[in-house]
């Protein structure tokens, strides 16, 4: 990994992507959503502060256990004069989003725990389908796949019925 001298106080981009890891593209965007900032040389090339090291590995953390951009962008907008995030904020934030992230746990290991009753076949009538229809609401309308099924004897307004 490249270092950088101490006296750098701003990285290119291709600075920045090569400490942090994130591809070029993806600090454009960040910058795009305002998660990070960068000045501009006479050259009109990006300059970033060394501080959106810490800003990029905050917004990676929080991406990786899926908070939302906006919400990363919010958390990160409250910092007193849009300072680097800290310590004492990460866990501030992350037991904000705990109740959010215990509640997707939970989905998901309900979801793991049904899969095996779904055989993907798309029939949507089993006595209850796990992913499409847990409470059987659709299999009361017969059997095969209602989302599917095309009523062929409504004309076609766009008069391609065949």
């Amino acid at each position: 990994m490249p270092q950088l001298p101490f006296k750098v106080h701003e990285l290119t981009v291709g600075q920045l992507s090569a400490r942090s890891g994130a591809a070029v593209s993806a600090l454009h965007f960040y910058e795009s959503k305002g998660l990070i900032s960068s000045t501009r040389t006479a050259g009109n090339q990006r300059r970033y502060t060394r501080d959106a090291l810490r800003r990029v590995a905050f917004v990676r953390a929080a991406q990786r256990v899926g908070i939302p951009l906006a919400v990363i962008r919010d958390a990160l907008a409250e910092l007193p004069d849009e300072r680097t995030p800290n310590r004492d904020d990460w866990a501030r934030l992350s037991q904000v989003w705990r109740s959010e992230l215990d509640e997707r746990i939970s989905q998901l290991v309900e979801l793991r725990d049904r899969l095996t009753d779904c055989i993907g076949c798309g029939c949507l009538s089993m006595q209850t389908c796990a992913l499409s229809n847990p409470y059987d609401n659709l299999g009361e309308q017969g059997p095969g796949a209602r989302r599917l099924r095309v009523d062929r004897s409504v004309k076609d307004p766009g008069g391609t019925d065949g």
